[in-house]
């Protein structure tokens, strides 16, 4: 029987909505639960033990309070039990193991001239989401393919009000139609973003025949290069329908839960069907409380601490086990998506086909994680330094996998840029890459042009070529070259990741959004694995730098004197080694060196009489 304490209070409950939690006599919360009447539910708990499961006779066992929270709807209560849960974890609750968020595709519709980016945080602003995606390579390589097929603005200007004078380079390399200077109408542009949309939700079967139409009039009317571009568009469609594997050939649009469970690990997979094309999945690991073993509960835990945050939804979706707020939550996402919504239980048939799909690729995916887990739980253990710098800039996950930049130039020439990556805290040489600053504000020594210019030119490349992309990235710089380098990465697609810039002077940390820096204790081993990949940027640039200025000073000295081109350039530096070494030289030993006959070599030693020093 309950405490004293606890029967006063089960005695003054309200009849009325709301979300309860049971407290051990330490104040540990042990169970988080809503009911459409308190009273009812929570003394329900504490009746005759004769049937009841052992869990629930554990949980009244050892209850020594109960906390009630009233709200103004069983929805509400609904909504506040899924946040409570994610947020204390009871030991007698089913949560979701690894909250870690997965990355969806937003079209800001909401905007005149929307955009198409790339973020893991759900705002509602008006937005349209796709996703999550735990496939980033698929999502990213269906971005690509957009790219390719459309003309999406990559700027950040709020269009038409605010818009630069003239167009970008994305005009001219046929990137962008420049709607930013009334080269393209808005009417123009929203009807490309329709077709975005539509491809983004996995209906391209009524756009390729529009497409088509489109284009059989275009060569009629002899608009040639329109229908070439309408021509490509229809390609891209195919090979994006190439990718969709079809499991159901009378279309449709659910999708689908699969449950998995070994033990105390249990894998809850959602598919995606969308025209009865399989576009994806979505993966979350709970962790079972103490003496669950229930699939009706495990379907609605699913559901709540996943489904609920789906912004993209279609008018069904299957499970494996009918649950206790089925019809409640059926209504809140038919509200959502202003439309009908079903849940339903499939028996038999093409849907229970799907269902048996989806617990079989979870069944695969738990064994997988359990194998590894088992075999390599080494490789699995977060460093300290990962879970302290995560701590320290607020990161959802820790940042194994590092990416650092930096700038290094002198007096306006050879500017170079570097990028180094740490894996845990080590350096992973072969990750390492340098550029060569192309370009600048008209010639001029900018150091938040070029910081833009090497971020962005790093990550368009690791993003075509489908290539892993870091859990942080950090900026060598200040407040400057960290708005430069969130712009870039921002143009492609990559806003997602987190970044950071260390300043050199006070190993201050800057973070998006926050006018004042961050000083971390000198001990915190984060900024430690901070100062490490800054350190090593800027030798890794610093290097790049000395490299170019002694080749140009050695070419200053040869490339001047008539008859020396760039091989003979090249043979005497191997045959001499240096340029000092080379003003050495008799005439003799120089005209050793193929191609250099005694005419050139005595200019060769006329030209470099008058330099000195011990260049090389």
């Amino acid at each position: 029987m309950p405490a004293e304490r606890l029967q006063e209070q089960l005695k003054t409950l309200p009849n009325r909505p709301g979300v309860y939690m049971f407290r051990a006599d330490g104040g540990e919360i042990l169970y988080i639960g809503k009911a459409t009447s308190l009273r009812s539910r929570v003394r329900s708990y504490f009746g005759a033990a004769g049937d009841r499961s052992f869990k629930l006779r554990e949980l009244s066992r050892r209850t020594a309070s109960v906390e009630t929270f009233v709200v103004a709807s069983p929805a509400e209560a609904l909504l506040l039990e899924s946040n409570l849960i994610k947020e204390h974890a009871p030991r007698f609750n089913i949560q979701l193991r690894d909250d870690k968020s997965f990355p969806y595709v937003k079209v800001t519709v909401h905007e005149p001239f929307p955009r198409v980016l790339v973020t893991r945080r759900l705002v509602r602003d008006g937005s349209r989401y796709f996703g999550p995606f735990t496939d980033v390579g698929a999502m990213r390589r269906a971005l690509r393919m957009i790219r390719q097929m459309y003309s999406v603005r990559s700027c950040h200007y709020d269009l038409p009000g605010e818009a630069p004078d003239r167009p970008c380079l994305d005009y001219f390399i046929d990137r962008c139609r420049a709607p930013c200077v009334a080269r393209q109408s808005q009417a123009d542009y929203r009807e490309m973003i329709d077709q975005i949309l539509e491809i983004l939700s996995g209906q391209t079967g009524r756009l390729k025949r529009d497409v088509r139409r489109q284009m059989d009039e275009a060569a009629e009317g002899l608009e040639f290069e329109r229908a070439a571009g309408l021509r490509d568009i229809l390609r891209g469609l195919g090979a994006m329908e190439k990718r969709q594997t079809s499991i159901d050939f009378r279309g449709g649009d659910r999708d689908v839960l699969g449950i998995s469970r070994s033990g105390e690990a249990v894998c809850a997979l959602f598919l995606r069907v969308r025209e009865g094309k399989l576009l994806g999945r979505y993966v979350h690991f709970l962790q079972v409380g103490e003496g669950t073993d229930d699939l009706s509960a495990l379907t609605s835990a699913a559901i709540k601490g996943a489904y609920l945050r789906q912004e993209e939804l279609p008018p069904e979706l299957l499970v494996p086990a009918d649950f206790e707020d089925r019809a409640l939550i059926a209504s809140m996402l038919a509200e959502r998506r202003e439309g009908a919504f079903a849940i339903r239980v499939p028996q038999r048939g093409t849907k229970r086909r799907l269902l048996e799909l989806a617990e079989g690729n979870a069944a695969h995916i738990l064994a997988e994680r359990t194998e590894l887990e088992s075999g390599r739980t080494g490789e699995l253990t977060v460093p300290p330094g990962a879970r302290e710098l995560a701590a320290a800039l607020g990161l959802e996950s820790p940042p194994r996998d590092i990416a650092c930049f930096d700038i290094s130039t002198l007096g306006g020439r050879d500017s170079v840029g570097s990028s180094v990556w740490l894996r845990d805290g080590v350096p992973r040489k072969k990750e390492y890459r340098r550029f060569r600053i192309r370009e600048t504000n008209d010639g001029q020594t900018d150091d938040f042009s070029m910081m833009q210019e090497v971020v962005g030119r790093y990550f368009v490349r690791r993003v075509t070529k489908g290539e892993t992309i870091p859990d942080l990235v950090v900026i060598d710089g200040g407040k400057g070259q960290l708005g430069a380098a969130r712009h870039a990465m921002e143009s492609a697609g990559v806003s997602d990741i987190p970044v950071v810039a260390l300043a050199k002077r006070l190993e201050e940390v800057f973070v998006p959004g926050s006018s004042e820096p961050l000083v971390l204790d000198r001990r915190n081993q984060g900024l430690r694995w901070l100062q490490h990949a800054r350190d090593e940027a800027h030798r890794f640039a610093v290097d790049y730098n000395r490299k170019l200025r002694r080749r140009r000073t050695l070419r200053s000295g040869l490339s001047e004197v008539p008859g020396v081109g760039p091989t003979r350039e090249k043979d005497l530096l191997r045959e001499f080694g240096s340029l000092a070494e080379i003003r050495k030289a008799s005439l003799e030993e120089l005209t050793r060196v193929p191609g250099v006959g005694p005419a050139t070599a005595r200019r060769i030693l006329a030209a470099l009489s008058g330099k000195t020093g011990t260049d090389g």
